[in-house]
């Protein structure tokens, strides 16, 4: 008897051990497997855009899928940059941010009484519209390309009041990093289409986390008037020649807003081909998600929309619901930064206690002469 219940205690710790091995095993493959997903670091392992998102990359870099595969010369996607790459929400824009301090603490002697009234005045609810841009033109008129991008990353290197422990500069989703750098290692070549001036958006994105994934000359943005240094009242610099040494200066002119139907415009302008993935986060990039879409792109084409529905570690009011079902009626998918993103800025980023604080230098009566 006791033969025996030795025997059915040694079978029944044999097969705990078993059992036990077998958990830790499918555990390891677990972890492993997940490791080695494309999109697994930054986001939510139950994404379904993330599992969305590689799928279709999957299929149409597969050149045995003939109904989906794209050559990768004609692998196009297409960012817009503010609330879909890099925050937005401290607390505004990045370039209404830059203007505001630049009018009424960098260099308010540089600037008339009008635009400092102007940057004062922008408070939450503002509407970001041309005219606002036009003022922008207006209050970086007189410097050179370099000096104008120059203060374009000396702001950013500032930091945010809305965020503990963010510089404007450093704001860069890294979800959506890690998005581009799996894009780009797939062989897509990557666009940031900005209703930012293009040098702004330059200066942002060459300074990013993401910087290795997007050039140069793939960032199209708002774009101010640029003439030759000592012919800025010219009508036309095409009757003169640049020469060694000349300097291209800021008029203060405005050419073209980078929103809406104009980012269709300026993609066919300068891309010449339909993108076959667009990324956006407002109903300005409707117009760019809806000509990536479009019946006739050769290609099977997807857009999404990041909403902005995190307000823990987000400034994110969106209501998901309502966004949600609002994009997927227009053919898109939306995108949760609550549910999909896993994080959204490094560890020691936070919400600060107050989003909004009116400009110190407003504060301090620096308007009182203009009022």
């Amino acid at each position: 008897m006791e033969d025996q219940n030795r025997r059915i205690f040694a079978a029944v710790m044999s097969l705990l051990a078993g059992v036990a091995l077998v958990l830790i095993l499918i555990i390891s493959a677990r972890t492993a497997t997940k490791k080695d997903l494309p999109l697994s670091q930054y986001w939510k392992e139950d994404s379904k855009v993330a599992e969305e998102l590689c799928d279709y990359v999957s299929k149409v870099t597969d050149p045995n899928d003939k109904d989906n595969f794209i050559p990768e010369e004609d692998r196009i996607a297409v960012f817009d940059m503010d609330g879909t790459l890099v925050c937005e929400t401290y607390y505004t824009y990045y370039d209404t941010m830059m203007f505001i301090e630049y009018c009424l603490n960098d260099h308010p002697e540089r600037v008339s009484d009008e635009l400092k009234q102007v940057a004062a005045s922008i408070e939450p609810g503002y509407k970001a519209d041309e005219a606002l841009a036009r003022n922008f033109a207006r209050a970086y008129a007189g410097m050179t390309m370099e000096e104008y991008y120059d203060y374009a990353v000396e702001f950013g290197k500032k930091n945010t009041s809305s965020f503990e422990n963010m510089r404007y500069i450093d704001s860069a989703y890294l979800p959506m990093t890690e998005l581009l750098k799996y894009l780009y290692d797939n062989g897509f070549t990557i666009y940031v289409i900005s209703g930012t001036e293009r040098t702004t958006t330059r200066a942002v994105v060459a300074n990013s986390a993401f910087a290795d994934y997007v050039t140069p000359n793939h960032v199209i943005g708002t774009d101010f008037e640029v003439k030759v240094k000592g012919h800025e009242n010219e009508s036309s610099n095409m009757d003169y020649k640049y020469i060694d040494n000349d300097q291209l200066v800021l008029t203060g002119g405005f050419i073209q807003k980078n929103l809406n139907a104009n980012k269709a415009i300026y993609i066919e302008r300068e891309i010449g081909k339909r993108p076959v993935l667009a990324f956006g986060n407002s109903g300005s990039d409707t117009s760019m998600m809806n000509y990536t879409i479009d019946s006739r792109n050769p290609y099977p084409a997807k857009a999404f929309m990041v909403v902005a529905d995190d307000n823990e570690r987000e400034w994110g009011t969106q209501d998901w619901n309502e966004k949600s079902a609002e994009y997927k009626d227009m053919g898109y998918t939306p995108i949760s930064m609550k549910n999909d993103f896993a994080k959204i800025y490094p560890d020691d980023v936070s919400r600060a206690k107050e989003q909004y604080r009116k400009p110190e230098a407003a504060e301090e009566g620096i308007l009182q002469d203009a009022a």
